[in-house]
Formats: C-alpha cells, sequence, structure tokens
C-alpha cells in the first residue's frame, strides 16, 4: 500500500461522518418532512430503511473489497450513497423518500466497513489505535450532532438540504481517497456469491424487522432463512461469510464482542434522556450533556487502546472494557437524581465501549491477511449493527413489560413520556414507573455486559504478533 496518509485520512473521516449523521439526522426534521409530504405513519421507514440496508450490506461489500480491492467498492458505495442523497433531497412523496434511503443504506454499509478496512491497510498495529480513535471520534460525533444540524436545516432552510448537502461532501471524500491512496489488487478469477447475499439479506430483514414489530412469526422465519444461509455457505465455490471464520477462536470471540458493543450502546443511548427528562425534568440541553459525555469517553480510551493490546492483548484489553461498562450498568441501575452522575457514569460507559470495540475489530484484522480483512471487518461491524438491533428489542421489551406492571397493566416508554409532557394527576406515578423501567433496563444491561465476558473468553489470551 502507498500513498499519503493524511488526505486519506481525512477523506475516510468525511465518508464516516457522512455515513453516521444520515443515520439520525432526520430525526429532527420529521414535522417538515411531514408537512411537505404527508403520510405520517410511514415516516418510520424512513429510518428503519437506511438502518436495514446498511446492515444487510455491510459483509456482502466486505466480501467484494477482498476480492476487488478497496477503493473501486468504496466508490461504488459513495457513487450509490450520494445517488440515494440526491434522490431524497428532491423526493415528492414518502414512499420515494423511503426508497431513496434505502439507496443510501446501500451505499452506507459500504462506507462504514470498507474505511475501517482501508485504515487497517495504511496504519500498522502500533498505530491502528489512534486512527481507529480518530474514526469513532468522527462517528460519536456525527451520531449525536445528527439531529441538531437537521432541526436547525429544517428550521432555517430546507429539510432537504440534509439530503443534498452529502453531495459536495461525499465527492471531496472520494476524490482525495482516489487521488491519494494506491493498492496493488491481485484480482482473483471468481464469482460473487448472489444465492448467499439475497439468503442473507432476507433472513436478516426479516429478523430486524420481527424484532422492532415484536412479530415473532416473522422472526422464526428469518431464523430459518439465516439458516439455509449457513447451509449454502458450506456448499458454496465463493461463500459471501467463509466457513473458517467460525472456526477460529479471535473470530468468532470478536464477533460475538462486537455484538454486545451494539446491545449495550442501545441503553443510555436511549433511556438516559428518557430518565432526565422523564423522571428529573431536566431540560433537552441537560439531557444531551449526559449522553454527549458518553462520546467523549470512546474516542478517549480508544486512543490509548494500542497500548493496553499491545501490552497485554485483545482478550485482556476488551475485559477491561467490559469491566468499565459493568460498573457504569451498576451506576445507572442505582442512578442519582443528578445530572452530572449521570454523566459521570455515562462517561466510564463510553470509556468501556471504546476498548471492547477497538480490541475486537483490531484484533480480528489482525488475525488475517490482506485477502481476508474485509470479510472480517464486515462481519465485525454487521455484529456491531445487528446487536444494535436486538438489544434495542430486549431493553424495550424490559423498560415496557415494567410500564405495565406498574400501570395497571398497560403503558409503555413512550406513552409516559407524552403523560409527562401533557401533565395533570397521576404524574408522580408515572415518573416512578418510568423511573423503575429505566432501572431494570439498565439491570439488563449489566447481565448483557455479563454474556458479553463469556464471549470474549472464547479468544485465546495471547499477545498480538
Amino acid at each position: 500500500m502507498s500513498g499519503r496518509r493524511g488526505p486519506v485520512a481525512a477523506g475516510l473521516m468525511m465518508s464516516m461522518a457522512l455515513a453516521a449523521i444520515d443515520g439520525t439526522i432526520v430525526a429532527t426534521a420529521v414535522p417538515a418532512i411531514v408537512r411537505d409530504l404527508g403520510q405520517f405513519s410511514l415516516f418510520a421507514w424512513v429510518i428503519a430503511g437506511y438502518m436495514l440496508a446498511q446492515a444487510v450490506c455491510t459483509p456482502i461489500y466486505g466480501k467484494l473489497a477482498d476480492q476487488f480491492g478497496r477503493r473501486p467498492m468504496l466508490a461504488l458505495g459513495m457513487a450509490i450513497f450520494l445517488a440515494g442523497s440526491l434522490l431524497a433531497g428532491v423526493a415528492w412523496s414518502m414512499p420515494v423518500l423511503i426508497a431513496a434511503r434505502v439507496v443510501q443504506g446501500v451505499g452506507a454499509g459500504a462506507i462504514q466497513s470498507i474505511v475501517q478496512v482501508i485504515a487497517a491497510d495504511l496504519y500498522p498495529l502500533e498505530e491502528r489505535g489512534k486512527i481507529a480513535g480518530l474514526l469513532s471520534s468522527v462517528w460519536g460525533v456525527s451520531a449525536l450532532v445528527g439531529p441538531a444540524v437537521g432541526g436547525v436545516l429544517s428550521e432555517l432552510a430546507s429539510w432537504r438540504w440534509i439530503f443534498l448537502l452529502n453531495l459536495p461532501v461525499g465527492v471531496a471524500a472520494i476524490v482525495m481517497i482516489s487521488v491519494y491512496f494506491r493498492e496493488q489488487v491481485e484480482r482473483k478469477p471468481g464469482r460473487v456469491d448472489v444465492l448467499g447475499a439475497v439468503l442473507l439479506a432476507g433472513g436478516v430483514v426479516a429478523v430486524m424487522l420481527g424484532l422492532q414489530q415484536a412479530a415473532w412469526w416473522l422472526i422464526a422465519v428469518g431464523v430459518l432463512v439465516l439458516g439455509g444461509f449457513a447451509w449454502w455457505e458450506r456448499k458454496a465455490a465463493e461463500p459471501l461469510i467463509p466457513p473458517w471464520v467460525w472456526r477460529d477462536r479471535v473470530l468468532l470471540g470478536s464477533f460475538l464482542g462486537s455484538a454486545v458493543v451494539g446491545m449495550v450502546l442501545v441503553g443510555p443511548s436511549v433511556y438516559l434522556p428518557t430518565y432526565a427528562q422523564g423522571v428529573l425534568g431536566a431540560s433537552a440541553v441537560a439531557a444531551g450533556f449526559a449522553l454527549a459525555v458518553q462520546s467523549i469517553g470512546w474516542p478517549i480510551s480508544v486512543s490509548l487502546s494500542a497500548r493496553l493490546y499491545l501490552k497485554y492483548g485483545f482478550r485482556d484489553t476488551a475485559l477491561v472494557g467490559l469491566t468499565l461498562i459493568g460498573v457504569s450498568a451498576i451506576g445507572f441501575s442505582v442512578m442519582v437524581p443528578s445530572v452530572l452522575y449521570m454523566g459521570v457514569c455515562a462517561f466510564v460507559n463510553g470509556a468501556g465501549l471504546g476498548l471492547v470495540s477497538v480490541s475486537m475489530l483490531v484484533g480480528a484484522q489482525n488475525t488475517v491477511g490482506w485477502d481476508r480483512r474485509g470479510v472480517v471487518t464486515g462481519g465485525v461491524i454487521f455484529f456491531r449493527i445487528g446487536g444494535g438491533a436486538l438489544g434495542a428489542a430486549i431493553l424495550a421489551t424490559v423498560a415496557n413489560s415494567t410500564l405495565a406492571a406498574r400501570l395497571d397493566g398497560h403503558g409503555s416508554v413512550d406513552e409516559a413520556a407524552r403523560a409527562l409532557e401533557r401533565g395533570g394527576e397521576g404524574l408522580d406515578s408515572v415518573r416512578q414507573a418510568l423511573a423503575d423501567a429505566v432501572h431494570h433496563v439498565f439491570l439488563g444491561m449489566l447481565v448483557i455486559t455479563a454474556l458479553g465476558v463469556a464471549a470474549v473468553l472464547i479468544i485465546p489470551r495471547n499477545r498480538p504478533q
């Protein structure tokens, strides 16, 4: 590999920012979009379509990057992402906007995975923690400021600029990477595993939709389709996810550990603002502060991670991170009514997530050579996204079942939050029920963290070579 790393790194960070910010930027533009396009009942698919397409396509692009090279696959993904952005910016109906978001997600699946692969190609193991920290910072900050940017653009200009501004930034990013990044790819004759891609996409979509809608029959269908995918991969000439991946203890532990990262990330992201505003009566700014501190702890720990995994190994570094996550979960579960206290717990949680995420990613990449790095990187990110969907469903079930038990057999987190906004009688009981629900969510997060420890212990205790 050759090229000037500075401009390439800048292009990678710009690309990562686009993929991250578009996952959250539409959240505060709902009124403006619905006012223009109508059909509010379909709006949830504007977000879900993007996330589903991104999750499905991530492992596919990882395999293609190993087969055809990083640069052409990233350029293809960015082109698809920008085409979706253009279509979203000129959308004339809600179904068209949803379709455009799906196209964006197809492109984002390439961006998020291949950006990490290129970073691993450019930087040696000793420096990989630094670039991973930069990319994690960009990802965290972009996802955090996304709603604020979306709100400002929809108020001062038009919600369409949320998508149209992607075009100049995306073009600049891909030009920088194309000009300064050079790779030598030995293209081997082979076929794309189309049937495997279809089975994986169908199974993942069915399971994720089933989790979102609590439709157990749809989850069962998805599991059956994924079983068919596993059967086919053992027979395919060029499998999308080769069987050797599952026989490697480092990779298996890294995939499961990454799923835990996704699951644990949901708890504070969703329920800290709910607790701060609904139980403590804090402002949206104060609630945002508690969550923002988490995004500070994450990149700090990532930037320090190389020292830990070079000295103690990837497994022990991940265990330190899981210990910090467990400490934060205990702190959250005995919540002190203070935004400052919440911020301290969130910082510890972010530090733990940073250590686990980077040790799982870099550990998996370090296990294989260049020609397999895309597959394992795509796998790590795929499991992180899938873990997030699973964690959201599990923790929502915990929260809503607690509220139903406290509020005479009915109620959900959203309904409790709306009741507190409206005011009236019985607010103390609703506020206490919401506090109990959040308490149980963080106890659930503690259980998930313990499962993460078991998953990481699969990895052999070896120092990186």
